[in-house]
This record gives structure tokens, C-alpha cells and sequence, in this order.
């Protein structure tokens, strides 16, 4: 799948959505650049989510009765020049459940992708986070770029279909003129389509809009809890802006020290090791796995399958057919989470019985793609993002030098995450850095939650994040389990760890395990 450097680190946004009204700037109406923090926003009923949001009905009532409001707030297009055009930011908030004697203020969250929509995320999450509710509002947006904020287009719904069917793990010289020739117009029609935001979506543009948003909102302090990509927003709002930083809890802890190529081959790692532990649990069952006598026969049949679907597609979502590359991105979007652990297995079984819808069902929600054939602006944002904030470049050549590296960490997704790297090549805009800074020496205390089984942001970036945030600010947590994040995993442990630092600024002891 050709998104630039890694596969979305992602809090299930997509999934959430699956299973446009554009806000641009406001011209000579535009207020001026010192009464953007003094401005009021105007909350009043969600409606139903755009199309780039990825559809569906407006939101339903919390299960207290308390209705979700949204709003738009206005940000300066660039930065560099705050006096210029303004844009609108997308706004959602849930009013604290516990009255206003208890309110701490708002908690702002990011729930990944890049590119996911806050707003979506929140409302289809809400009830996870009822506990913080008590004491906070509950917040989110859609970063510039995404979903109602300007959201960056490129290609159509039906270009996009075949665009998704392409072939990218390419074997031979004219698959990888096509993959790239593919990924050239992708960005072309990105720069055609959204010429005037590219330059200003970048990491640090949406972390100065997080701290208008707190000024707007009223805190002294941004309040904080950053899923997945979340964390390195986090990271550089904390580097930015180390005083405002209030209680912060980043889970599912992107690796700040990383180029996109290390990215992109630490998921490789973390994909395979997650994909390794599906199998042992599937065999481990009392009853007999239905893909594998044993956990290595589970994944050998599992590479016959993508090695089979090279040369010969199955039926999948008609009309469209289950490539190799929708198999693998199924299969990747399965391993997100435990509990689709058992989709995996049916999506499995019916392929090799010679049905491939469960694994395009699975492949069509990683990619923002809804049963009604639209897809939200995940993917443009995505790439948008990604390339504004990475660096370095890759052509084909350095990637085929890369393939024996890629593939060692992954037999299964090495080829698929190297190929990847070639999505920013051609870009039109030029990336900030190798790695975002996210150093906050000053800050107050920031959880940092790792999960040892994460196959999209690896346990051993939730240290590193840790030592980059700097001596008494990083305060790194361990939980023993599987899937993408921790927090909504259930376990109590994690739950009651967060829940005490941020409803009553408990920090817990540095290196605290949870199982």
C-alpha cells in the first residue's frame, strides 16, 4: 500500500467509521491575528459526518442524555504570517458529566493517522472515556487537512478504487514503472486539488492550532491525551509549548527518534511479531485453529494465500477483486486489535476457500472506504502530513537496496512497508526534518504508555519517547498485551494508572508494569 514511510499509526479511526463541506479561508473577513485567542465559538448540534469524514448519521446522545456539540474555529492558514487568511477547525466536545465545582477544564485529544478525524473518532469513542468525563470536557478536532478542516483532495472515489487495486509490492521492471507512475499522479492530483494547503499541514502548524484551541477554549493549560500519531503531535506541541502543558497522556507512543525508513521498518518488526502472536493464539485454542496446525503452518499458508493472489485475484467486494495488496492491507488492519483477531480467521478461511470479502472488507475500512463506495480524506491527509513532516526522499533504487533488510524483519509485510518509502518522492512540498523534536525540559510530567504486542507503533518507541521528552518529564508505563494502544484495551491496571493521573494528578512510578 503506498502511503509514504509507514501504515497509518492510527487509532482504529478508520475502522470506526466503516464497520464535504470545505472551510476555507475567510478573505478580507478574516478577523485579525490578535483576536483569534478572544474568539467565541458558536456551539450547536453535529451534523452528520462529510463525506472526507467518512460519513454516517450525526451522533446520538451520550447514554447520560448529554448531547455532542460541535463548532469551528478559526486558525491562521500559515503561521509565518498570522495577519494572512484564516481557515476553519473542526470542533467537537462532550460538557463534563460531574458539575462545575469538579471540572479540571477541557481534555483535548488527537486519536492519530495522521489524517483520522477527531471528530468522528471522539463521538464513536466517547463512551470509553465516560470516567474522564466526570471531571473534563471532552474535546477533539479535525487537524487542518482532514475531514471538515480544509481537507486535503486528491483523487475521486473511482480513481481511488483503482488505485487501492494496484500492485504494490512490484516483482518486475514494469510493476515498478506502474507503482510509480501510480504514486506520481496521486501527488499530482494532490497538488492540483489542494495547491494552497500543502504547505501548512504539517505537525508544528497543527500544534500551534492545538494551543489557540486552548486559549479559545479558556484553559491556562492544554490537557491532553494523544493516541497513536497523537503522541508525536503531542511531543511537538510539549517542545513548542513546555509551560501550557497541563496533564498529558500519550498511548500507543510513536518512536520521535526515527526517520521514516526506520518508521517503516519498525512496523515491519512489529507487524510480523504481531502476526507471530495471532498464530500461537490461534493454535494455542482448545479447539483446532482453522488456518494452521501449527503456528509456523499458519503463517505459511498465510504467504501461499498473497503469493497465490499475486498472480490470480479473488472475488472480493464486487466488482472489485481481493489483490495481494488488499489481502495484506486486511490482513495488517486485523492485527490492529485482539478482538478482530477472530475477523482475521473467517477473512482467512473464506480466501482460501476462494471468497475475499471479509479481507476487502478489512483492507476498504484501513483505507477510509465506507460500504457505500466513498472514501473519507484519511488516505490525502495521510500522505499530505507525512510528507510535510519527513525529510528524506527514497526513490525505487534505494528501496530495492532496502528489500533483504525489510524483508528479514517481515517475510509477510518487509516488501509492502519498503515500497511504501517512495510516496513522498515526488512531492511538491519539502519535509521539516528527519525526526520531529520533541524535547520539553520545563514541562510538567507526560504518561507515556507502551504496549508490548503493537504491531503499528512498536513497545520500544514508548521509551524512547520517554528519554527524548527529557529527565522529569517522560514517565514511561508498560503494558503486557496485544493490539494498537492500551487504554482501550480494557485492562484495569492501565485504566486506573491514567484515570488517576489525569482526574486527580496522581503520576505513577516510572517503569510501572501492567498485565
Amino acid at each position: 500500500m503506498p502511503y509514504p514511510a509507514r501504515l497509518r499509526a492510527a487509532a482504529l479511526t478508520a475502522t470506526a467509521v466503516v464497520l464535504s463541506a470545505l472551510l476555507s479561508g475567510c478573505g478580507d473577513d478574516s478577523p485579525k491575528a490578535e483576536d483569534l485567542p478572544d474568539q467565541k465559538l458558536s456551539w450547536k448540534a453535529c451534523p452528520a459526518p462529510s463525506e472526507a469524514e467518512g460519513g454516517g448519521t450525526a451522533p446520538s446522545p451520550l447514554p447520560d442524555g448529554a448531547e455532542w456539540q460541535c463548532a469551528t474555529m478559526r486558525a491562521p492558514l500559515d503561521w509565518d504570517d498570522p495577519e494572512g487568511d484564516t481557515i476553519g477547525l473542526a470542533l467537537i466536545r462532550a460538557r463534563a458529566s460531574g458539575g462545575a465545582d469538579r471540572r479540571i477544564g477541557s481534555l483535548v485529544f488527537n486519536f492519530g493517522g495522521p489524517g483520522g478525524s477527531g471528530v468522528t473518532a471522539l463521538h464513536a469513542f466517547g463512551q470509553d472515556y465516560a470516567n474522564l468525563r466526570t471531571r473534563y470536557d471532552l474535546v477533539s478536532f479535525d487537524p487542518r487537512g482532514v475531514g471538515r478542516s480544509v481537507p486535503v483532495e486528491c483523487l475521486d472515489d473511482k480513481q481511488l478504487d483503482t488505485y487501492f487495486q494496484q500492485d504494490a509490492t512490484p516483482d518486475d521492471a514494469a510493476e515498478r514503472t506502474e507503482l510509480l507512475n501510480n504514486t506520481e499522479r496521486f501527488n499530482a492530483a494532490c497538488e492540483k486539488n489542494s495547491k494552497r494547503m500543502l504547505p501548512h499541514v504539517a505537525t508544528t502548524d497543527a500544534a500551534r492550532d492545538m494551543d489557540l484551541m486552548r486559549q479559545v477554549l479558556g484553559d491556562d493549560k492544554l490537557h491532553y491525551f494523544g493516541i497513536s500519531y497523537g503522541t508525536e503531535l503531542g511531543g511537538v506541541y510539549a517542545h513548542l509549548f513546555p509551560k501550557k502543558v497541563g496533564r498529558a497522556v500519550f498511548d500507543a507512543v510513536v518512536d520521535p527518534t526515527q526517520t521514516s525508513e526506520q518508521g517503516s521498518l519498525g512496523q515491519a518488526k512489529g507487524f510480523q511479531r504481531a502476526l507471530d502472536n495471532y498464530a500461537e493464539d490461534c493454535v494455542s485454542k482448545i479447539e483446532d485453529c482453522p488456518v494452521g496446525d501449527s503456528a509456523r503452518d499458519v503463517k505459511d499458508r498465510i504467504a501461499r494465500l498473497l503469493k497465490d493472489l499475486d498472480r490470480t485475484p479473488l472475488p472480493g467486494v464486487f466488482p472489485r477483486e481481493l489483490t495481494q495488496t488488499a489481502a495484506t492491507g486486511g490482513i495488517a488492519q486485523a492485527l490492529y486489535s485482539k478482538d478482530f483477531w477472530e475477523y482475521l480467521t473467517e477473512g482467512l478461511v473464506q480466501a482460501y476457500d476462494g471468497d475475499g470479502r471479509v479481507l476487502m472488507v478489512l483492507s476498504d475500512s484501513l483505507n477510509g472506504r465506507n460500504e457505500n463506495g466513498e472514501y473519507s480524506n484519511i488516505t490525502a491527509a495521510n500522505v499530505a502530513i507525512n510528507c510535510a513532516d519527513d525529510k528524506p526522499r527514497y526513490d525505487p533504487a534505494y528501496v530495492e537496496r532496502k528489500l533483504p533488510e525489510f524483508r528479514k524483519a517481515s517475510p509477510l509485510f518487509g516488501d509492502y512497508l519498503a515500497w511504501s518509502m517512495i510516496g513522498c518522492t515526488d512531492w511538491p512540498v519539502a519535509g521539516a526534518a528527519d525526526h520531529p523534536d520533541v524535547g520539553a525540559p520545563g514541562a510538567p510530567p507526560i504518561l507515556v504508555i507502551g504496549n508490548t504486542g503493537d504491531p503499528a507503533t512498536p513497545y520500544e518507541g514508548a521509551g524512547r519517547m520517554a528519554k527524548a521528552l527529557g529527565k522529569g518529564v517522560g514517565v514511561e508505563l508498560t503494558y503486557k498485551g496485544q493490539g494498537h494502544g492500551a487504554y482501550d484495551s480494557g485492562n484495569k491496571c492501565v485504566r486506573d494508572a491514567v484515570d488517576g493521573y489525569l482526574l486527580d494528578g496522581k503520576v505513577p512510578a516510572a517503569g510501572t508494569v501492567c498485565s
